[in-house]
């Protein structure tokens, strides 16, 4: 397979995808045995230090049935645990990485906002063309399954930038041809960042107060804890190969990952 040309803007023909229906989402994910039939397996993970990626590290540091986790980024990790491999990384010059690194599952948390990057040209950079640098990366070293975090409202087609970026981005993801593809869409995001967004902040507030009107096919615009998107994203990897691509709506996430420890 040739290497795809990130950053560039997804054909039309390409966006257009087949997306499974919901009813076989919930038995992809269920059960155990892990990632592997036999032996241990390797996980590799993006975008740690972030309000997902840092609690999806935990959970796969605390997994038994991950033996290794590497985890690629763009600044330096203040954690430290016997499983873990830190690597401090340039997505747009990842050729290299991997070469020497085994994968079996590959989660992906990358992700900022056009405000924090300072352009759309260089939140596109983050949003798209780092995710797919880091799944060719993860292919390369012989992942078959990728789990990304987009958004709710991921659309090719959108007019709106920010979900027309991420709908690209999966997009071209599935035109990878990873055996399994997972795509979590969570609503408004609740946690502790480093960095208060005080936008989100007002939009959490307001969600809270039109919460219990939230029902329904409208439950999927319920804030959502990042814990949450982490957990159902571990569990999911519990799930059989083969399952081709398997989107999950804000509210299958909250089903997913809202119970157990």
């Amino acid at each position: 397979m040739n290497s795809p040309k990130f950053g560039a803007k997804m054909p039309r023909c390409a966006a257009i995808l087949f997306f499974p229906e919901a009813g076989r989402r919930g038995e992809a994910c269920a059960g155990r045995p892990g990632p592997k039939a036999s032996g241990m397996a390797t996980a590799w993970i993006a975008g740690a230090s972030g309000l997902v990626g840092a609690e999806l590290l935990r959970q796969l540091l605390a997994a038994a049935e991950y033996d290794r986790v590497i985890a690629l980024g763009r600044r330096p990790l203040e954690v430290e645990h016997p499983k873990l491999t830190a690597l401090s990384v340039d997505f747009a010059a990842l050729t290299q990485v991997g070469a020497d690194l085994r994968c079996d599952d590959a989660f992906c948390c990358l992700g900022t906002t056009i405000k924090a990057a300072g352009s759309r040209e260089a939140f596109r950079a983050v949003d798209h063309a780092a995710v797919l640098a880091f799944a060719w990366a993860a292919q390369r070293a012989g992942a078959k399954r990728f789990f990304v975090v987009t958004a709710l409202g991921a659309d090719p087609e959108s007019r709106v930038f920010y979900n027309r970026v991420k709908g690209e981005t999966e997009a071209a993801l599935a035109v990878l041809g990873f055996p399994t593809l997972g795509i979590f869409r969570p609503s408004l995001l609740l946690g502790r960042r480093a960095q208060v967004r005080f936008g989100e902040r007002v939009a959490a507030a307001v969600l809270w107060l039109v919460e219990p009107l939230l029902v329904g096919r409208l439950r999927k615009y319920r804030a959502i804890e990042a814990v949450v998107v982490a957990r159902a994203m571990l569990r999911c990897s519990f799930g059989r190969a083969g399952q081709g691509v398997l989107v999950f709506r804000s509210d299958e996430i909250q089903d997913l990952g809202g119970f157990g420890a």
